[in-house]
């Protein structure tokens, strides 16, 4: 009997062993590039008025977790499950630790203020549920997410954190 409780004990052991070896994110693409966070529903009443819109308070951050290599966005692309896009076409660097905000609505993009706009006054991310992906220029995956409204954002404040 003893030696039963010991064997289950040590494959109990190693069962947790190797689920705790497993990343919390195991799912998720390889890439320096991922997406912090999102605000997927614009504070106030959503209007896509290209002047009175709010459609520049909806954004998606997306951050290099590189410790050592600089991210040029430049062909890189987000989209949406529905499958509207925004390609980067100009080059924007990414330092190791830095983030960009990718707005709705028109503006200046800028680097020191780490913002790229769509310059498309029409919201992207549905306020309900969505899926995010971000694909590198060779046209592989670099990032994607899902969420829900009643699922992903227990404060309701339409801002979901994906990584830290």
């Amino acid at each position: 009997m003893r030696i039963r409780l010991v064997a289950a004990t040590a494959t109990a052991a190693g069962t947790l062993a190797v689920l705790a070896a497993v990343p919390a994110h195991a799912t998720e693409y390889s890439s320096a590039l991922k997406i912090k966070g999102i605000q997927y529903d614009a504070p106030g009443r959503d209007s896509n008025n290209c002047t009175t819109g709010n459609t520049k308070d909806e954004y998606l951050t997306i951050k290099n977790y590189s410790a050592h290599t600089t991210v040029n966005l430049k062909g890189y692309v987000v989209k949406d499950k529905a499958g509207n896009k925004f390609t980067f076409s100009k080059n924007h660097y990414l330092q190791p630790g830095d983030y960009v905000k990718l707005r709705g609505g028109k503006g200046t993009d800028s680097d020191t203020k780490n913002v790229v706009y769509r310059n498309n006054c029409n919201f992207m991310w549905n306020n309900d549920k969505d899926t995010i992906y971000v694909y590198k220029p060779s046209g592989s995956g670099a990032d994607s997410h899902s969420y829900t409204k009643s699922g992903n954002d227990p404060d309701g404040n339409g801002y979901i954190t994906f990584h830290g």
